[in-house]
């Protein structure tokens, strides 16, 4: 089968479009909406017009690994890749994380003074998030255990203004 140079590089040139620009946003922490999303996702139709390309071009592709300053940067690209997996000091968490992880530990009647109502509603909101607190030492941590996304999501539905949620929503 012959790959066709007419959609391969096109392929690749538009993949690369949208990975390039939403790095970017991504880069300098103004992507909202769909950006990264886009960018994880549209990252595989890249890999697979990169390598439709260099199945069009194979003839090509081999003359780079014949040059000394081909084999420099292709070498280059290759230790950053490498260096990329090496672990740093310091939190890999991004800086949100921490005060969440407070936010979570804080106990009933604070989490209630954050939301705005008595203690009493915000057992009845843990409730209805499906958990069962017993006293006011509680937190959404001890009540929803280690796992991060759960405790946001319990979170959310409990520091929200108004009424308290519902088990269905």
């Amino acid at each position: 089968m012959r790959i066709a140079r007419e959609w391969a590089t096109p392929l690749t040139i538009g993949s690369f479009a949208a990975i390039a620009v939403t790095g970017v946003l991504m880069f300098f922490h103004v992507d909202s909406g769909l950006n990264k999303a886009v960018h994880e996702w549209v990252s595989w139709l890249l890999v697979i017009g990169v390598a439709l390309h260099v199945v069009a071009n194979v003839a090509s592709f081999k003359r780079y690994f014949t040059q000394a300053r081909a084999r420099w940067l292709i070498g280059g690209g290759l230790l950053v890749l490498a260096l990329s997996f090496a672990p740093l000091g310091g939190s890999s968490e991004p800086p949100f994380v921490g005060p969440l992880k407070v936010l979570a530990a804080a106990p009933l009647p604070t989490l209630a003074q954050l939301a705005g109502v008595s203690t009493a509603q915000m057992r009845d909101r843990l409730r209805a998030a499906g958990l069962a607190p017993a006293g006011d030492a509680d937190s959404v941590q001890s009540l929803a255990g280690p796992d991060l996304r759960r405790q946001v999501g319990v979170l959310r539905r409990v520091l929200v203004p108004g009424p308290a949620p519902t088990a269905g929503g």
